[in-house]
Parts: C-alpha cells; structure tokens; sequence
C-alpha cells in the first residue's frame, strides 16, 4: 500500500475518516466500512481459461490488514459483494488469512454476488445480513433503490468513479465516494474492478482519491 490519505466527513452528526485505500473507518463503532471485495473474482476468470493472477486477491487483503493495523478496526462492515458467487481457492486463501485477527468481528450486508452457502458465512465467522443493517445512525445496503428523506445509508455495488478532463482531449478515470445530504455511495474495495462513471450525480460531491492522495471535486 502507498501512502494512507484521509479526509474528515461530518455525516449524520458522526465523525467518518475517508480514506484513499477504498475504505472509511467510523470512529463510534471502531469500525472499518468497505464494499464490493469480489474475493473469488480472479478465480473464477482462470477457471474460464483468462489468466488472472491471484497477486490480485493477495494485494487486496494485504492492503485491507495494513488499514485494520492502521486504524485498529475492532470491526468490518462490508456493505455486499464481499465474494464472487462462486466456492474457490481464492476463497480459501482468505479463509487462512481471517487467522491471523483473534477478535475481529466481520458483518456482511449480502449484495447480488455472495451467493455461497450460509454454512459458509457461519464457518468464517461472519454475519449476515439482508437485505439491510440498521446501526443508528446508519442503515447499510448494498444496492440503494429509494431514499427516506429522514434516514442516512451507506451503499455500495455501482463502483463508482469521476472523470477528471485535462487540456484538450485529456482526461483520467479515478475512484470516489458520492456523498449526498443523507446517502454515501463507497468505492469498490478491490482494484479488480471497473469505474463506473456514468452514475455521476450533479446532486453529490464526489471525493476523489489517488494512491498518495484524496480531494473533493
């Protein structure tokens, strides 16, 4: 992991620590808040004959301990898509990497891609939870449909992403979180995955962030 950037966020009268590594750490809870892992996502691509290294998954999780180390997050809340629909060896791998946290307490919000057995979540230890988790203030779900103008949600699943333009035809795709009056839409954990830049909303800000590096557009 490259140099740790943050940024302070004052949502619903709690204090969130926006991060460049694809997570924030809400202090009330001493909670790590992350989405869209896709753990299994790599081997499933070379199951289908693409050559996908698993350095993918390792750089992830490598990434994710040095943050719970950071932070000393006593909690996960993943809000969905925490595997990738399939049982594997990258689900394996993280299974022995889970050893290494005595006392970390994982919650999943299930998203469209966790579709493994619930004998498997009881195995790792984790939570779950669908379609929703309700932790005043906050309620999580994966994908958000409808807004309750009075309730604060955290999301995640549509990856989102910001189109910084340059002189002329330059331009480059970055990662962000969406922040609106009562909704944060959260960055795909993994960097196994696409941007989507059509979601962009005139109605939020986007905080955008880089490898050394995070700032609101």
């Amino acid at each position: 992991m490259k140099q740790l950037a943050t940024i302070n966020l004052k949502f619903a009268n709690q204090n969130l620590l926006l991060t460049n590594q694809r997570a924030l750490f809400w202090e009330t809870q001493n909670a790590l808040v992350l989405s869209d892992l896709h753990i299994g996502k790599s081997a499933t691509f070379r199951k289908n004959g693409i050559p996908i290294s698993q350095s993918v998954l390792i750089e992830d999780l490598q990434r994710l301990k040095i943050l719970i180390d950071q932070f000393k997050a006593e909690k996960l809340i993943i809000v969905g898509d925490l595997f990738h629909a399939e049982l594997n060896k990258d689900i394996d791998y993280f299974k022995d990497w889970l050893l290494q946290f005595d006392n970390l307490k994982l919650q999943l919000i299930i998203g469209n891609h966790d579709r493994l057995s619930e004998t498997l979540y009881e195995d790792l230890n984790i939570d779950i939870f669908k379609p929703s988790l309700n932790l005043s203030p906050f309620t999580f779900v994966h994908d958000l449909y409808e807004c309750e103008e009075d309730e604060f949600y955290i999301s995640g699943h549509i990856h989102p992403g910001y189109v910084l333009k340059g002189k002329g035809k330059q331009f480059i795709k970055l990662p962000c979180y969406q922040v609106f009056d009562n909704h944060i839409v959260l960055p795909a954990f993994s960097k196994f995955t696409g941007l989507n830049t059509n979601k962009t909303d005139k109605k939020c800000t986007n905080i955008v962030f880089t490898e050394d590096a995070i700032f609101k557009i």
